[in-house]
């Protein structure tokens, strides 16, 4: 059998992990495994070589993807779901794994509708994908965000300052709270809960009468105001899924507490950090044990699939399903955070 394998959408830590358990497993099967340069681009273009066990030797530490990725969506311009389809009959194509979050799998539950054997993995940092308790990626960004907030205690705390730090997080906030949590934030803002500014800035001004003169306030990049206003963004641009590049939401939360409480306030956002560099041991170990579980399902021919985490078992769930909603934070959860607040 020839098995492609693609990674789409942002990078994410533990894709390395996955692309060697899917090309050491195949192997074991003696399947041809090609690997599709730059996510769904690579299946437009024609771009796609073999990959082989040599090729992911000592990849997986390694942050990234080596094969590339993309955000491009192959059913939004006329002709590229034609070409996409002749390269997979082109190149004898048996199956295709993509890896990738609600966009990119969202693309091959519509490829698998129309006769595309598929398999989906489950990727983000955002943990937003549905059917599934964690998707590799999020482990790490939030080690990684845990780990600022750590940082920023020392230094709120020696100047009384208060410190709003922006995560990722579009629609939904389990970075944020995970890492708040983890790091004892004073204050979560989450995309599941529009904030009110007032009530912010009371819970800064209780901490000071208790002597608590900093403040660490943790917010995700797709926060809204409870009276609804529009995003702040870095500019109107779309990507090929129609999402506008967030960011910077925390100026307007820190310019405002400062206005209403006069205490000093400044903002630091993680941006790509939170996305790059090493995998924890989770998600390197759920990313393996995903791209095992992935070779099975070609190899059963259980296609339009996708592997999932449920409890500590690797299960398989329908890719429709998976991508028919988000997944957002539990407030039974966040509500245990509330309890630090203030």
């Amino acid at each position: 059998m020839k098995i492609g394998v693609l990674t789409g959408g942002g990078d994410c830590p533990g894709l390395n992990a996955v692309i060697r358990a899917i090309v050491a497993k195949g192997s074991k099967y003696d399947f041809d495994i090609l690997s599709i340069r730059s996510g769904w681009q690579g299946m437009i273009q024609g771009k796609i070589v073999p990959i082989t066990t040599e090729s992911i030797s000592g990849i997986l530490p390694r942050g990234g993807t080596i094969i590339g990725t993309s955000r491009t969506n192959p059913f939004k311009k006329e002709g590229d779901i034609r070409k996409t389809l002749d390269n997979y009959k082109r190149f004898g194509m048996d199956a295709i794994i993509a890896i990738g979050g609600e966009d990119t799998l969202g693309v091959a539950n519509k490829l698998s509708k129309k006769g595309v054997n598929v398999v989906g993995v489950p990727k983000t940092i955002d943990n937003d994908l549905g059917c599934t308790d964690y998707t590799f990626g999020f482990d790490t960004a939030v080690t990684i965000a845990t780990e600022a907030i750590d940082r920023l205690h020392s230094t709120a705390e020696s100047h009384d300052r208060i410190i709003v730090l922006e995560v990722m997080g579009r629609h939904t906030g389990w970075i944020a709270t995970m890492a708040g949590l983890a790091g004892g934030a004073d204050c979560i803002l989450i995309p599941e809960k529009p904030f009110n500014i007032d009530d912010i800035c009371g819970l800064i001004k209780k901490r000071h009468e208790r002597g608590k003169n900093f403040s660490i306030i943790v917010v995700a990049e797709g926060v809204k105001p409870q009276k609804g206003t529009d995003f702040v963004v870095q500019d109107q641009e779309v990507d090929a899924f129609g999402h506008i590049r967030l960011g910077g939401i925390s100026h307007t939360i820190a310019k405002a507490i400062e206005g209403k409480t006069g205490y000093e306030t400044r903002v630091t956002i993680l941006g790509h950090i939170q996305r790059g560099g090493t995998p924890t041991s989770f998600d390197r170990i759920l990313a393996t044990r995903f791209g095992v579980a992935a070779i099975e399902l070609v190899r059963k021919g259980e296609f339009g699939k996708m592997v999932s985490l449920q409890g500590n078992k690797i299960v398989t769930v329908a890719l429709e399903d998976a991508v028919a909603t988000l997944k957002t934070v539990d407030l039974s959860l966040f509500e245990i955070a509330e309890v630090f607040f203030g």
